[in-house]
């Protein structure tokens, strides 16, 4: 400000200027946005019917692509974002399919913002969500874990050994241990 000019703040702004770059501008702005964003989100949010079929073919994409190698989270991450764009095969494993429909139930939640799909069996009484649906899209967080396709007793009662007392890999015996009582 030149030093002939005191006691005249004034500024050539517009109003809308000043308010756009005000803390309470900004926070009303970025408040506006939320606002629209949450509007959009509840009338796009998938039926049940949407989120079934997509979480049911994301599981089965999940089972065929499983080739027993234990994966960290990178992988399954990694392979839930592929789910999103593509389908599964159009010949499953039915023995695996029958087995995952024996012992697992998928119940779908809906809310207002979005919906979720969890899968219950005996792993996950609670629920173990394997779905998301927001803004149109069902976003599938399936891990391979939480499914339960074999079921079988790991010991006949407490008191009881366990049903398999030796573990034999590739025809060799790795001997007994004392301490496990083998």
């Amino acid at each position: 400000m030149p030093q002939n000019i005191r006691g005249n703040f004034r500024t050539d702004e517009s109003l809308a200027h000043e308010f756009r770059h005000s803390c309470l501008g900004r926070l009303l702005i970025l408040a506006a946005i939320v606002a629209v964003l949450l509007v959009i989100a509840a009338v796009t949010v998938p039926n049940s019917d949407t989120m079934r079929v997509e979480t049911q073919d994301n599981i089965h994409q999940c089972l065929q692509a499983n080739d027993s190698i234990k994966t960290d989270w990178i992988d399954d991450a990694v392979n839930n974002i592929g789910y999103i764009f593509t389908h599964a095969d159009s010949i499953p494993d039915t023995e695996t399919i029958q087995s995952y429909e024996r012992y697992n139930t998928l119940k779908v939640y809906p809310h207002t913002f979005y919906s979720s799909a969890l899968l219950h069996n005996n792993l996950h009484p609670e629920g173990a969500r394997v779905g998301i649906g927001v803004f149109g899209v069902v976003i599938p967080t399936v891990i391979f874990s939480d499914i339960l396709i074999r079921l079988g007793p790991m010991h006949k009662g407490y008191d009881q050994a366990p049903v398999q007392r030796t573990i034999i890999i590739g025809g060799e015996s790795f001997g007994t241990n004392p301490e496990l009582g083998l």
